[in-house]
């Protein structure tokens, strides 16, 4: 049985061993076991403390197999973007050139410096090993992912009204980033992973001080360039797409060094939130009729444990949990848990 639960320090040896093989890497699960320590601290903290509105709080997920006890990825939040700095990104704008003389009237893209996203909740460091049974595999990722947006449903004043996430830009089997190379190494005169090490997660003072302040012109860069704009990597696509069944849109935001797209939502018209059905344990006991999949969560802000059951598609049924499945949550027959489908009716968030 797969779980999500907040990350120990006890977890510290599996999590370094995923930061090593985490491809391209995350600044939120840096590769050096110190500082890394300290980021499960900083986890720990956050899940104990009585929280009234978003600050320097970072939430560190993990994804186990219960029977095994094995570790198979990591997710994160974010409360506040660019808590002690601003958080960077391109924000996509159309500028306007004309002359009457010439009659001339164009509309050009360009991508100018923003920090309108620095106070958002952020959606981050989604990992999944890539050797989790391809049986599991998407189930496993549906979970790891969405089981933050549970997080946040029930714990509305630990973050912001809205929720933001970067998705990896396109990059090459080498790993290397046409807009990076593009824009970036102009710039910088690094390598994409070594930047993204040192960037904070877009909220460094070094970015302001070397990108450029000044519009870029989306014309003037090479083709290969252009054509990544907002376009998630390959193998993006899956998270991407979880997103979007969260309830996530495509802003007029990208990342400012690999030009991935930036989705947003609205707590209020995620999925964790209309589709939310609160309901009481009860026992398993037969057959309950037609089931569907749901994301199954309890434990409140300090407890946390989410997983994926099966149940009644009637909520007057409750939800008859097996005991596996209840203690894997903590709960007992007659607890109110939240439940959301894991697959949405199209339309159904309008």
């Amino acid at each position: 049985m797969l779980i999500v639960r907040p990350a120990r320090l006890s977890d510290l040896d599996a999590l370094e061993r995923m930061a090593r093989a985490a491809h391209p890497v995350l600044h939120s699960l840096p590769r050096d076991r110190g500082v890394l320590e300290t980021r499960v601290a900083l986890s720990e903290d956050s899940f104990r403390a009585d929280v009234d509105f978003p600050g320097e709080e970072f939430y560190l997920f993990v994804i186990e197999e219960t029977r095994t006890q094995a570790l198979l990825g990591t997710s994160s939040i974010v409360a506040s973007a660019g808590y002690s700095e601003p958080f960077y990104a391109f924000r996509n704008d159309a500028l306007i050139h004309a002359s009457r003389e010439l009659k001339v009237s164009r509309k050009i893209h360009a991508l100018t410096m923003s920090h309108e996203l620095t106070g958002k909740s952020r959606l981050t460091g989604f990992y999944i090993d890539p050797d989790v049974r391809e049986t599991t595999h998407d189930d496993a990722a549906h979970l790891l992912s969405r089981a933050r947006m549970m997080y946040v449903a029930a714990n509305r004043k630990r973050f912001s009204e809205d929720v933001f996430s970067l998705m990896l830009g396109v990059t090459d089997a080498a790993g290397v980033s046409p807009f990076w190379e593009a824009v970036g190494r102009k710039f910088f005169g690094r390598d994409f992973e070594q930047v993204e090490l040192e960037s904070g997660g877009r909220s460094r003072t070094f970015i302001a001080e070397v990108m450029p302040s000044y519009p870029l012109y989306v014309p003037l860069l090479p083709a290969e360039a252009q054509r990544v704009l907002g376009e998630p990597d390959e193998g993006a696509l899956l998270a991407y797409d979880i997103h979007l069944e969260e309830g996530f849109e495509p802003d007029r935001f990208v990342d400012i060094f690999d030009a991935g797209p930036v989705l947003t939502v609205a707590v209020e018209r995620s999925a964790s939130v209309v589709a939310n059905e609160i309901r009481v344990v009860r026992s398993a006991q037969g057959n309950a009729g037609t089931a569907l999949p749901y994301l199954i969560a309890a434990g409140g802000a300090h407890a946390f444990r989410c997983a994926l059951g099966d149940l009644p598609s009637a909520r007057t049924q409750g939800a008859p949990l097996s005991d596996d499945l209840k203690q894997a949550l903590g709960v007992a027959d007659n607890a109110s848990i939240r439940c959301v489908p894991l697959h949405q009716a199209s339309g159904e968030l309008q």
